[in-house]
C-alpha cells in the first residue's frame, strides 16, 4: 500500500502488558506535538529484551491494545510483529513498513528516554536512523537525553532525531499487574474496557508477571 501524498506517520512499540494512559498519553502526544497523520501501536511478539521475562500471550495484548484505541483519533494498532515469526525486532518492523508504506512516507518512531539510552544494545541501531526520525519522549522516570546526545553515539543520527515532553503520568505496566494479583483497582490507570478484558481473562492473577 503506497500512498500518493507525503504522510508522517508515528510508530510506538511496546510490550503493553497491558498497555495503560501513560502509553496512549505518549502516542497522543507524539500525534498532536509532531503533527503526525497519525500514530501506529505495535505490540511486540516476542521481545527479545525480554526473553527472561514472563510476558502475556500475543492475542491478549493485541486485544488490549484494539480496545485501548477505540474512539482515539489518529491511533491505530498493528499485529505485524505478532504476525512475524521469531524474536522482535525494531529495525525490521521499520524495514517492513517502508517497503509496505512507500519512501514518500515519513515515519517517527517514538521511544521514551529509557528505551534511547539502550540503543546501543538493539539489534542494527545505526540502520534506524536511516529509516525512520527517532523522537526521544521525556518520562517522569527517566533523566532526559538531547539530540546532540544522541547525535555524539550516532553518527548516522544526524539530523534524525527530536526531543519532545512528554506527559508526566507515572504509570507502570508493573505496577498495574502487581495490583491486579492484590485484587486492587486499576480504573485509574487503563481505559475501561482494557481493564474489563483484563477481569474477564483472569489476566495477572498469578503474580508471576
Amino acid at each position: 500500500m503506497a500512498f500518493t501524498t507525503p504522510h508522517r506517520i508515528g510508530i510506538l512499540g511496546g510490550t503493553f502488558d497491558p498497555i495503560h494512559f501513560g502509553h496512549l498519553a505518549i502516542a497522543e502526544a507524539a500525534r498532536d506535538r509532531l503533527h503526525l497523520d497519525r500514530v501506529i501501536l505495535i505490540p511486540a511478539g516476542r521481545p527479545w529484551l525480554k526473553s527472561d521475562q514472563m510476558v502475556s500471550a500475543p492475542e491478549h495484548r493485541l486485544a488490549m491494545a484494539r480496545l485501548a484505541i477505540e474512539n482515539r483519533l489518529g491511533l491505530e494498532m498493528s499485529p505485524i510483529e505478532v504476525d512475524r515469526p521469531g524474536p522482535t525486532y525494531t529495525v525490521d518492523t521499520l524495514a517492513e513498513l517502508r517497503e509496505e508504506l512507500g519512501s514518500g512516507v515519513e515515519l517517527y518512531l517514538v521511544l521514551g528516554m529509557d528505551s534511547v539510552r539502550e540503543l546501543h544494545r538493539w539489534r542494527d541501531p545505526e540502520r534506524l536512523f536511516d529509516l525512520c526520525t527517532v523522537v526521544a519522549v521525556s518520562r517522569p522516570d527517566s533523566v532526559d537525553v538531547s539530540s546532540d546526545e544522541i547525535e555524539r553515539s550516532f553518527t548516522e543520527a544526524r539530523g534524525r532525531t527530536r526531543t519532545i515532553r512528554g506527559p508526566m503520568l507515572d504509570i507502570s505496566a508493573t505496577d498495574i499487574r502487581t495490583r491486579v494479583a492484590d485484587g486492587q483497582s486499576i480504573s485509574d490507570c487503563v481505559p475501561p474496557p482494557v481493564e474489563r478484558y483484563i477481569r474477564e481473562h483472569g489476566l495477572y492473577l498469578g503474580g508471576g508477571l
